[in-house]
């Protein structure tokens, strides 16, 4: 089966609540909240739909700071987040393929889809994973390096 993909609105951000709700297992209210007070970056991010207009990925983009993902870096480590925070950069806030296109290469498409804007614009991706996700083999395979970790998340960076 086919599918397209498609930038995303504003106009999705209530798709993107309904998908991390489900997938992550995240409480609905908490989900809401944060995708109301996110700085998304909806011209980079994309939604793919199948041949039945069923969308199955999304991929959010976000133009939070590394401190508003995580305030303890600057308190271990303030020159790290400087140096960091000098460059330019844009944070992957959820990238979520539905179940039966996992392995395929829906997820590889949907960020070659905006590979050359992310090159032309920023220096690296951020990328939060939460420990329990399995996602971080994944992006250590684009090339992806750890530079901090917390008690939630692993935070890797992404060279653009």
């Amino acid at each position: 089966m086919a599918y397209t993909l498609h930038r995303m609105t504003s106009a999705d951000a209530p798709l993107t609540v309904d998908w991390m709700t489900r997938q992550y297992g995240f409480d609905r209210r908490d989900v809401e909240e944060w995708v109301g007070n996110l700085k998304f970056n909806w011209p980079l991010s994309v939604k793919a739909v199948d041949d039945n207009g069923d969308v199955i990925g999304l991929l959010n983009m976000s133009d939070y700071r590394i401190e508003e993902e995580t305030a303890r870096i600057r308190q271990d480590n303030p020159e790290l987040l400087a140096r960091l925070n000098s460059l330019r950069y844009t944070a992957v806030f959820s990238f979520i393929v539905r179940e039966d296109w996992r392995g395929t290469r829906l997820n590889y498409d949907m960020l070659t889809e905006i590979m050359p804007e992310l090159k032309a614009g920023y220096d690296f991706l951020f990328i939060p994973v939460l420990h329990r996700l399995k996602t971080h083999s994944y992006w250590q395979r684009w090339g992806a390096v750890e530079f901090y970790r917390d008690s939630d998340c692993v935070y890797y960076m992404l060279t653009l």
